[in-house]
């Protein structure tokens, strides 16, 4: 269940993103919103880790700032894999990625707090 309350978050949170900066665009259904969020869920899985390693005499440098323009990064490659997917999310250049993942972190880390890892009604 809280992979599938991860995505949920996941979701909500790009569509969010996409509400509020210019840069960003989805037009697709709920259903392809969800699969964008599993690519995004990939992404941060497979080569975030790789990335952030990479850079990590950068990111101790910037004491961690960096990290949001890896951020940044994994949502623009989220958007090109998206469109090769067909899926209908489209990242507008690096400044709509940066703001995009602001507010992609913020919604997940508010959602965290009120819900859970678990979800509404599931205990930790």
């Amino acid at each position: 269940m809280s992979l599938l309350w991860r995505l949920l978050v996941n979701a909500v949170a790009i569509w969010v993103a996409v509400r509020i900066v210019n840069g960003l665009e989805f037009t697709g259904t709920w259903l392809q919103m969800g699969v964008v969020a599993g690519v995004l869920a990939l992404v941060n899985a497979l080569v975030r880790p790789v990335l952030t390693m990479l850079t990590c005499p950068l990111v101790l440098l910037t004491l961690g700032l960096f990290t949001l323009v890896i951020n940044a990064l994994m949502l623009m490659l989220t958007g090109w894999l998206s469109g090769r997917l067909d899926l209908g999310f489209s990242v507008a250049g690096f400044i709509p990625a940066f703001w995009g993942a602001l507010i992609i972190s913020a919604v997940s880390v508010l959602a965290t707090l009120f819900f859970g890892k678990q979800g509404p009604g599931r205990e930790e």
